[in-house]
């Protein structure tokens, strides 16, 4: 990451850390630092915004499928697969973001997650 984006985004990191600290339970915020935590590397810190959010929106499949990406970034398969199948069957259709999505990298090869593409690809 170039300089200066690295400095935008630990500001922005720390902007909403200080909003977080105000409002703990602001879902936008946890959402926007989970993410920003993983872009910067954070992967402990984006599991943890990752697994608020869903305390906070138990339903949302987005949430669901981004915690998903973050225990697959943690080596956690088994989970990871887990959190992917409720974010589908929340909703999640993002077939052709999903196969190619740098954090699922560690699922690729598993013969489930195979499976829940092949659920979800779109039919010709």
């Amino acid at each position: 990451m170039p300089k200066e984006k690295s400095r935008d985004l630990m500001f922005e990191i720390g902007f909403f850390e200080s909003v977080l600290r105000r409002e703990p339970d602001y879902a936008i915020v946890v959402e926007i630092l989970g993410g920003h935590y993983t872009r910067q590397g954070r992967i402990a810190d984006g599991l943890r915004m990752d697994r608020k959010l869903v305390r906070l929106q138990p339903d949302n499949a987005t949430a669901r499928y981004n915690l998903a990406c973050s225990l697959a970034l943690s080596q956690r398969k088994g989970d990871a697969l887990r959190e992917l199948r409720q974010a589908v069957e929340l909703g999640y259709r993002d077939f052709d973001w999903m196969q190619q999505d740098p954090d699922l990298e560690a699922l690729k090869a598993h013969p489930d997650f195979r499976a829940l593409l092949l659920q979800l690809k779109p039919q010709s």
